[in-house]
């Protein structure tokens, strides 16, 4: 399942490759990916 998050560089959400799930500094989980149209690093931060 593609993940979609919003892109800092194209302005829109887009979907994410590559993607793995990290937890923070502070504890919470993220996936960490890049964008499937120009290929800026992209970070979507979870739920609890």
């Amino acid at each position: 399942m593609a993940e979609v998050a919003y892109c800092m560089k194209c302005k829109k959400k887009v979907e994410m490759v590559k993607t793995e799930e990290v937890t923070m500094k502070n504890g919470r989980k993220a996936l960490k990916g890049k964008c499937s149209v120009c290929g800026t690093g992209m970070y979507k931060i979870l739920g609890k």
